[in-house]
């Protein structure tokens, strides 16, 4: 049997409007307790494109200025088993989601979600929508590619094509930035 797995804890400052969420970290971001941390990951490149946060800056330094930006980082999964860093690696049967009914309650800014792959939005839409019931004005949806290098069958011009439409219309479009589609039609 796997390891049980525990993720990352929420990057988010109190005025964030864009929440990107991954399914749980691999194995070198859990290692290195930093998101995104496999050198051949595309996120932070991406991230350098469109709010110039050099991907070499220091990590805590980028967080900050992410947070400028009003972007927050999460994962769906706070605890799974997994052998390896494959999303696909993940044992349905193990998933703890975070708890994201929290998470909108302190933070009502957030307007929208961009999942980090397909995983992210199936894990979301099944651990986690069930959960949050009404009450909520869920944000809006938007699922992109996943940058972890794992993720080949896309070309990474393609993949930066994608998250840079998202990325830069969050950024000019200020609290006007809605994108995705609304509630439970994920």
């Amino acid at each position: 049997m796997s390891e049980l797995l525990t993720g990352l804890p929420a990057v988010i400052a109190p005025s964030a409007r864009l929440l990107i969420l991954g399914s749980l970290p691999g194995a070198e971001s859990l290692r290195r307790r930093e998101y995104y941390a496999h050198p051949r990951n595309l996120f932070w490149d991406l991230i350098e494109r469109v709010h110039a946060i050099p991907r070499a800056a220091p990590y805590e330094e980028r967080l900050a200025r992410l947070g400028e930006a009003r972007v927050a980082l999460w994962d769906v999964v706070a605890r799974a088993r997994r052998a390896g860093s494959l999303d696909s690696a993940i044992d349905p049967a193990s998933v703890v989601p975070n708890d994201f009914a929290g998470l909108f309650r302190d933070h009502p800014t957030i307007a929208a979600i961009c999942f980090n792959g397909r995983k992210a939005a199936t894990l979301y839409r099944r651990f986690v929508l069930p959960r949050l019931g009404t009450g909520f004005a869920l944000p809006a949806y938007h699922a992109l590619p996943s940058t972890s290098p794992a993720h080949a069958a896309l070309p990474a011009a393609e993949k930066h094509d994608r998250w840079n439409a998202v990325l830069k219309e969050n950024k000019e479009n200020g609290d006007r930035f809605i994108l995705g589609r609304k509630g439970t039609d994920l």
